[in-house]
């Protein structure tokens, strides 16, 4: 039997937060690791970036390009793989990913959110056919096309203008009055959007068409009609957080579901720390700027239990055949 790789500090999540605790941990010296599945998260799917301090302008995907290549100039290994379960063993975390078991003396929690869904049937099997999450990834595809936005947040107005670039005509649906917590610099940029029309207090209630998308079903009239003809619909309504490993393992959560974090961005359970979009930390701002800064705040929180508990994990290590 030979000794797995015990770290100081396992990181879950490949996002800001992520990657900023695995730069901090670096910076600490102490062994860490990165696992997970998407790169980016959030911010590599949402468009251009104007309010990073020191950036004037660069798009998610480059940004986050950017973080992992400094956090693997120190030789922090980023694993593409989703953490599927997380278990504590005496004072040793054990995280399954990809059939691999990594060891961590503790853990940080940099998981994020996971996009909503409108739970309409044929939402699924639409998806791909004129169904979307990902404006950044898929407005080019509707150049000259028209398209529907659903969302009233800053995402679904920052996708609206974005996608009016290319579209012919696009609907900003919204449930609400007028849009909800949007930065108003964006509003404007969408209102300077001569083919962009907001459709306020109407629901989506039914997506229409064969093998693609080819219309919208309202619960209420607009233009005359509660049917929009459509080639494609974007779907931003936010997103819950990502709280399955941390159920496993006993971290409390707020009546959000967020991971309920303390102002060092630790959880109830000694050695688990969390940061990001996933926790309740910044409230209703979900940004870059906060996750970085929370994400900086969890390493130096796991350093500092490490020092004190220099020898956790080892007694509990598992090790593997070589067979």
């Amino acid at each position: 039997m030979e000794q797995r790789t015990i770290y100081d500090v396992v990181i879950l999540g490949q996002g800001v937060a992520g990657f900023s605790a695995g730069l901090y941990a670096a910076r600490y010296q102490i062994k860490a690791v990165i696992i997970g599945e998407t790169f980016g998260g959030e911010t590599a799917t949402g468009g251009l970036i104007e309010n990073y301090p020191g950036i004037v302008s660069i798009e998610g995907y480059d940004l986050m390009l950017q973080m992992k290549e400094q956090v693997q100039k120190y030789d922090v290994p980023v694993i593409d793989e989703k953490a599927d379960a997380i278990t504590k063993e005496g004072d040793c975390f054990l995280v399954h990913a990809g059939g691999e078991i990594y060891q961590g003396k503790t853990v940080i929690l940099a998981v994020g959110r996971e996009r909503r869904k409108l739970g309409l049937p044929r939402e699924e099997e639409l998806t791909g056919r004129g169904v979307s999450y990902c404006s950044t990834c898929d407005a080019p595809l509707y150049r000259g096309k028209t398209v529907g936005v659903v969302g009233g947040g800053d995402a679904a107005i920052k996708g609206a203008t974005l996608i009016s670039k290319y579209a012919d005509k696009v609907y900003v649906i919204y449930r609400g009055e007028k849009f909800s917590r949007p930065e108003p610099v964006n509003v404007k940029k969408l209102e300077e959007s001569s083919n962009a029309q907001p459709v306020f207090q109407a629901n989506v209630v039914e997506l229409k068409g064969g093998e693609t998308l080819s219309g919208l079903v309202l619960d209420r009239r607009s233009d005359g009609s509660n049917e929009l003809v459509v080639d494609g619909v974007f779907v931003e309504i936010g997103a819950d957080p990502n709280a399955d490993l941390a159920v496993q393992l006993g971290v409390s959560l707020t009546e959000e579901n967020e991971i309920d974090v303390d102002k060092l961005m630790q959880t109830n359970v000694e050695g688990v720390f969390a940061a990001g979009d996933v926790t309740n930390a910044s409230g209703h701002l979900k940004q870059a700027i906060t996750a970085a800064a929370q994400g900086a705040l969890a390493a130096t929180s796991a350093y500092g239990y490490v020092s004190e508990h220099a020898n956790a994990c080892e007694t509990h290590a598992v090790g593997f055949s070589l067979d």
